[in-house]
């Protein structure tokens, strides 16, 4: 059974999509192409054609589509144009080691993090991103230490993830990255011997994506998204846009209740303004419901796809604290936090290792002091925000709009932190 699952796992499928899409709004047509690649057969060395390894599972047929011919304007909104491709158009020759073949969800978990990369490009920045999450984000002095940030931030589930840089990869980054086990890296280059030492992880599929370096044009550019239901029917919409461009888009948070108003009593600090962007920058690519907590241009905790706020503040939290643990816990002994407690459970180790560990992480808050907390909609209570204020949170980004925005306030208030609003949700199902 696990022989043939590990099978069924490296199994290119064939599909049965046809070669194009012509998709007709009305009067208007868009052309789409199917994409496949020719790469050697592993035994004969022939060329051999492959499209999609499959779909989200085995099983599952998938094909990919470029954008090739046709324009959409639909209300006044020009939709993107074809010749402006990025996973889509992925070629042979991107593709600098094909790995294990990707599938749907490789490439999917790609253009999510140039969906969030794209705001980010000003520095050397790095996004990790497991099931279209993303699972650490940072900026960093280097690409390098960008890499190591966001690596840290939840070392666990980059494990087997899918890596987007915004900058050429160099050897010392290179090397960070041989040292973990990754689905996908996607560079705009990789500098001379980088390569080499990626490679030496054969199933890793590492992608040349050029247009990277041009991303920051693809911010104010909408395309048209699908939805199918199971019906076979579809919904269509446009594709959000973030209008938080720079801090001056922000608006300190106040509100008005049964004639009284009430206002944020302080300013956000330099710091805490380019945390806030950096959060909601990295929001626009988190599965709704979701709030994140991020500290000096890297993810600390990260909630994801949860039915109400507060729980979702409090997984985050929690999240936040297992990962700081874990982190000192490899930094000091090399093994994970979990295998630590297997260890003490065993009789291995002491339980006096645990409890230094988390110790220290409780004292620091998990990292958490002097966060900012990003939430993708309003907060309908002062209790989801409360979840981030008991840990230090300093900064609060959220759209505000609640009929309690006034009672988030007092809470920002009372805690002497900052709330900034955008007037914009960032939903993502």
């Amino acid at each position: 059974m696990a022989e043939d699952l590990k099978k069924m796992y490296r199994t290119v499928m064939e599909d049965h999509f046809p070669d194009s899409l012509r998709i007709i709004f009305g009067n208007q047509e868009l052309v789409y192409k199917k994409r496949s690649w020719k790469f050697p057969d592993d035994k004969s060395g022939e060329l051999i054609e492959k499209g999609l390894r499959y779909g989200e599972n085995p099983g599952q047929e998938a094909a990919l589509y470029e954008l090739v011919g046709g324009n959409l304007a639909l209300g006044g909104c020009r939709f993107i144009d074809p010749g402006k491709g990025l996973v889509s158009a992925i070629r042979e020759e991107d593709m600098l080691q094909e790995g294990k073949h990707p599938g749907k969800i490789n490439l999917t978990d790609l253009d999510n993090g140039l969906n969030i990369i794209k705001y980010l490009m000003d520095r050397p920045a790095a996004v990790i991103l497991k099931h279209n999450n993303p699972c650490g984000a940072a900026y960093g002095t280097s690409l390098s230490d960008a890499y190591n940030r966001a690596n840290r931030a939840d070392r666990i589930a980059a494990f087997g993830g899918c890596l987007v840089l915004n900058r050429p990869v160099d050897k010392t980054t290179a090397e960070l990255i041989s040292e973990n086990y990754l689905e996908v890296v996607a560079a705009p280059e990789y500098e001379e011997g980088s390569l080499d030492i990626l490679k030496k992880r054969s199933n890793l599929r590492i992608i040349q994506a050029s247009r990277i370096d041009r991303l920051s044009e693809y911010v104010d550019l909408r395309y048209v998204d699908f939805k199918s239901l199971v019906d076979g029917g579809l919904i269509l919409q446009q594709s959000p846009l973030n209008k938080i461009k720079t801090a001056t888009d922000f608006k300190l948070a106040e509100a008005t209740s049964k004639g009284r108003n009430y206002k944020i009593s302080r300013e956000p600090t330099s710091r805490e303004i380019a945390d806030l962007l950096f959060g909601w920058f990295v929001e626009q690519g988190v599965t709704s419901n979701s709030v994140l907590y991020v500290k000096d241009g890297c993810t600390v905790g990260i909630g994801t796809g949860e039915q109400d706020r507060v729980g979702v503040a409090e997984i985050a939290v929690y999240k936040a604290y297992q990962k700081y643990a874990d982190t000192l816990c490899f930094d000091k002994y090399r093994i994970s936090y979990k295998e630590l407690e297997l260890a003490i459970e065993k009789g291995e180790r002491g339980k006096d290792l645990k409890e230094e560990i988390d110790s220290q992480t409780r004292e620091a808050n998990a990292g958490l002091k002097g966060s900012a907390m990003v939430s993708d909609a309003f907060f309908p209570f002062r209790d989801g925000v409360d979840v981030g204020l008991r840990q230090g949170v300093s900064a609060v980004v959220q759209p505000g709009g609640s009929m309690r925005d006034w009672e988030v306030i007092e809470a920002c208030n009372e805690a002497d932190a900052t709330m900034v609003l955008t007037g914009q949700r960032a939903f993502k199902h």
